[in-house]
């Protein structure tokens, strides 16, 4: 249970991590 939560919220951090560099670095894309 504390592995599937620690595993979304990882993937959540990802998430927002990349489109963070995305909205800050937009001529990459």
């Amino acid at each position: 249970m504390i592995f599937d939560y620690a595993l979304g919220g990882l993937v959540t951090v990802l998430l927002l991590g990349y489109l963070i560099y995305a909205l800050v670095r937009p001529e990459r894309f």
